[in-house]
């Protein structure tokens, strides 16, 4: 018997193809509940285009329809022309950007301080910082006010973004991150070659916080785009954000369901785009930073 026999007689057998795999069951399984689940999320909205493109009299049958129908463009025109949805979206994407940005930047500067570098009374400042975070919000609403009327600022849009360019849970979030991904010798590289500690944060700790960052503004943005409850106290009807006019749309004895979903699909828009985007660089910078590693 010559060497190729023995090694085929030795050789293991091969697996049986397409008799119920145990790998083939998982990933069925793993792809249906990946679709349930997408379908769970995007029913709600695709039912808010439904109601958003029909007469309220046709929503409020039963059963309900199930397929949009031909009055979405006159709706959008109503819930325009009942509030200024156009200054609406302005003023949140100002806000929303503004916030976004001073957020991301602030928080990672504080994350890589309070996660780096080592400085006197760190731990009792970040203990601060996470103590503010059990305030509840309502707490402050009346001193907040108060010093935004003394500032001349309360009704304009700085009244709302200045109470919001830092985030305790942002601060959290970046230094938890940077103390995972940023190794320690690349900042003892850098102080060797002579780089100033705002040198090092800039070429080496924000390519590096690019993913967490990326999550951090998704998520601060969100938040922005749908806060409430400061902005109607601190602002008025004419220079309102989009919660604020989706607040007043459908005004009237019984309020119009299908001219409030046409406003909140109008105010939706502009979230799902920032979702797409930042997703992208989410994971464009996972998948650098596998490169990298």
């Amino acid at each position: 018997m010559d060497v190729h026999h023995i090694s085929a007689s030795l050789a293991p057998p091969s697996p049986k193809r397409g008799r119920g795999r145990p790998q083939d069951a998982a990933g069925w399984l793993t792809y249906g509940i990946l679709t349930v689940t997408t379908l769970l999320f995007v029913a709600p909205f695709y039912y808010m285009i439904v109601a958003a493109s029909r007469p309220m009299s046709e929503m409020n049958t039963f059963p309900p329809p199930l397929v949009p129908g031909g009055d979405l463009f006159s709706n959008i025109g109503t819930a325009i022309h009942q509030q200024n949805i156009g200054l609406a979206l302005w003023n949140s994407l100002v806000v929303s950007t503004v916030v976004t940005v001073s957020t991301v930047l602030f928080c990672t500067l504080a994350g890589f301080a309070f996660g780096k570098l080592r400085f006197r009374g760190r731990n009792l400042l970040f203990a601060i910082t996470l103590g503010t975070m059990m305030i509840p919000p309502s707490l402050s609403v009346v001193p907040l006010y108060s010093v935004m009327a003394e500032l001349g600022l309360a009704g304009t849009l700085s009244s709302v973004i200045l109470p919001s360019l830092c985030a305790a849970f942002g601060v959290f979030f970046m230094r938890q991150y940077l103390i995972q991904a940023l190794p320690d010798e690349l900042l003892e590289a850098a102080r060797v070659d002579g780089a100033t500690t705002l040198r090092t944060f800039w070429s080496i700790v924000l390519p590096i916080a690019r993913p967490g960052a990326a999550v951090l503004g998704m998520l601060t943005f969100m938040t922005a785009w749908n806060d409430f409850f400061w902005p109607i106290i601190t602002l008025n009807s004419s220079n309102p954000t989009v919660q604020v006019a989706l607040n007043n749309l459908g005004s009237g004895y019984v309020p119009d369901t299908a001219v409030i979903m046409a406003g909140t699909l109008i105010g939706t828009l502009p979230v799902l785009v920032v979702f797409v985007l930042l997703g992208r660089q989410i994971v464009g910078g996972i998948m650098a930073g596998a490169v990298k590693g």
